[in-house]
């Protein structure tokens, strides 16, 4: 059985601007009168009308505005979006309590608890609508409030995002350092975490925005894109059992907001046996899986089958050509991408640390925008490596942060 929470999701959608239901809502609200709605045509519906007439007609916003000019509900099936009924008494159960004033939202509420369908009743004073399911209770907010409060969701998300690149990339330059530690691991999970409840949060905001938060739903795309693939890769880089994937995410999810800036609890979580602070600073080596996965032209089997045969990244960074090729469906092409591509791959994350290192004494001294001169320096040193350009870009624009603020992280680039 669909949760009260979930239907009521599913009717905000259904009244989010833009919808021929929303447009209708409007225009009672436009008229100055009020309006009890019912989102469902069932037996237990029926069971409680009395007097009205029986319709049967396509919805349209139109003739939702004039049936509400009468007293009475107006009866809709959402499935075949048919107005079934108009001007109808309902009489849900007295005896199920509840805490309106109002006689259309006392009868609206008793309806909802009753028949767990989503009852509209809109506010001929106060011209607010309200959405009941069950026990659940929503006013509807109107544009502009949600754009504001998803605007500030938004810009935390970017925040977020570049501070989740800043921890990734030092990850992974201390994976091909052999050098990363619980706490790195559990810090960048912690961060995808939180991308993840804003996102999931501004996703709700979007719902019920509809037509309105288009601008704003391609830029959270923009924000999040491949997010999801990246926290599936660590996961298995690191998790105790690959195959506890699900549960490792869901107990992630279900962690409070308290327990979220706990990084012992999110190790524990990954089955990375913390059982005091000292511990998050215990090395620990992936599986290899995220670096495999930058290799092109490599199918996921392919990955399972090498990061299951190595099981960590140094023993797959030391494996040579004729090594791989012993793996079943690792031919000596695919062995030979491999080999090289980590190589790379250990190659742009050294240029990346020099680069750093290089300019260092020089960013206090420069005029103007530090950004577009690193850019260019960038296209020189690294040349056509994309996965160098990132990781000196960002340790780039790092350091200019630290420089700019004067302060400083618990682990430099450079101090392994």
């Amino acid at each position: 059985m669909t949760s009260d929470a979930a239907i009521l999701r599913d009717a905000l959608r259904a009244v989010a601007p833009g919808t021929p239901l929303r447009e209708g809502l409007e225009r009672i609200q436009r008229s100055h009168t009020g309006a009890l709605i019912v989102l469902g045509y069932t037996p237990e519906v029926q069971a409680i009308c009395s007097g009205g007439f029986d319709l049967d007609v396509a919805f349209t916003a139109a003739r939702l505005r004039e049936l509400c000019k009468m007293d009475g509900a107006v009866i809709i099936d959402p499935d075949q979006w048919r107005i079934r009924k108009a001007n109808v008494q309902l009489f849900p159960d007295p005896t199920i309590p509840t805490d309106e004033s109002g006689m259309r939202h006392r009868t609206a509420q008793r309806t909802a608890r009753q028949t767990h369908l989503p009852i509209l009743s809109l506010s001929a004073s106060m011209r607010m609508i309200s959405i009941y399911v069950g026990s659940e209770h929503r006013l509807v907010e109107e544009p502009e409030a949600l754009l504001s409060r998803a605007n500030l969701a938004v810009d935390t998300l970017d925040r977020y995002s570049q501070r989740l690149d800043e921890v990734l990339q030092t990850l992974t330059i201390l994976e091909m350092r052999d050098s990363a530690t619980v706490r790195d691991v559990a810090t960048v999970m912690q961060r995808m975490e939180m991308i993840r409840r804003i996102t999931s949060e501004i996703t709700e905001y979007l719902e019920e925005l509809g037509s309105e938060g288009r601008l704003l739903a391609l830029q959270v795309e923009d924000l999040v894109r491949g997010s999801a693939s990246e926290r599936a890769l660590v996961m298995r880089d690191y998790i105790a059992n690959p195959d506890d994937l699900a549960r490792v995410e869901a107990e992630l999810s279900s962690l409070g907001s308290e327990r979220i800036v706990d990084l012992t609890a999110i190790s524990n979580i990954l089955g990375l046996d913390v059982y005091e602070v000292a511990d998050l600073d215990r090395e620990i080596t992936p599986r290899g899986v995220r670096a495999l996965s930058l290799v092109p032209h490599l199918s996921w089997s392919a990955i399972k089958v090498v990061s299951a045969h190595f099981n960590s990244l140094p023993q797959l960074r030391a494996a040579t050509i004729s090594d791989l090729e012993e793996l079943e469906g690792i031919g000596p092409y695919r062995a030979k991408l491999i080999t090289e591509n980590l190589a790379h791959q250990a190659q742009a994350v050294s240029a990346g640390t020099s680069f750093v290192s290089g300019i260092a004494g020089f960013l206090s001294a420069l005029p103007g925008n530090v950004s577009s001169w690193l850019s260019g320096v960038i296209s020189i040193v690294v040349g056509s490596s994309p996965l160098a350009a990132r990781l000196c870009a960002g340790l780039g624009a790092r350091l200019c942060s630290r420089l700019g603020r004067g302060g400083g992280r618990r682990r430099h680039v450079n101090d392994g």
